[in-house]
């Protein structure tokens, strides 16, 4: 799967993850294609963790919002953007919205994180959103990240630095996880 994290410190919000792409018991590594897991959208960088198919997918989904539709700037203007995507994945990418019977609402399937000059946040397959106040991490190697991130915390200077570390914990760690490590970095609109 993946190692992606998100990262707010010293004024600046990193996003980074790693590069190695998996079908089953087949790893598809840098060097064989390019494999990026960090996309832009309008001015924030997304990074997502789920099946292959959803990269594509999300990225031009997301892209082919009008910029009065493409608002990531607030826990609302997320919740709001990706409730407007969720009829389009359907519509126009054929998502399968099924997981299991008892599920409360129709799924999108893949788990995303924002990171934006207004903060870091999360989604979740119900489009459950969350705004991180220091870091957060997803996919199969978040655990080892948010270890890391947590032991690095008070010891770092900015988010990329604290960013580099957790997705160099999922590399390290995770079996579905591998270099080289992609980071991108904004300058938060307003100080912390």
């Amino acid at each position: 799967m993946t190692t992606v994290v998100v990262a707010r410190k010293g004024g600046q919000v990193a996003i980074a993850a790693d590069s190695l792409v998996t079908f089953g018991d087949t790893r598809l590594a840098h060097g064989y294609e390019t494999n990026e897991k960090l996309f832009k959208a309008g001015e924030s960088w997304i990074g997502m963790s789920g099946t292959t198919a959803h990269f594509p997918v999300l990225r031009r989904a997301l892209n082919s919002l009008a910029p009065e539709e493409l608002l990531l700037g607030s826990r609302d203007q997320v919740f709001d953007t990706f409730l407007r995507l969720h009829p389009k994945l359907k519509d126009s990418f054929y998502l399968n919205t099924k997981e299991e019977d008892a599920d409360p609402y129709e799924s999108s399937q893949f788990t995303a994180l924002i990171a934006n000059n207004c903060g870091i946040y999360g989604v979740y397959s119900y489009r459950e959103v969350f705004e991180f106040d220091r870091f957060w991490g997803i996919g199969t190697g978040r655990a080892f990240a948010l270890g890391a991130m947590y032991a690095a915390y008070e010891r770092t200077k900015t988010a990329r630095e604290l960013a580099e570390i957790g997705v160099r914990a999922g590399c390290e760690f995770d079996k579905n996880s591998a270099g080289p490590v992609r980071v991108h970095t904004l300058k938060l609109a307003r100080g912390e």
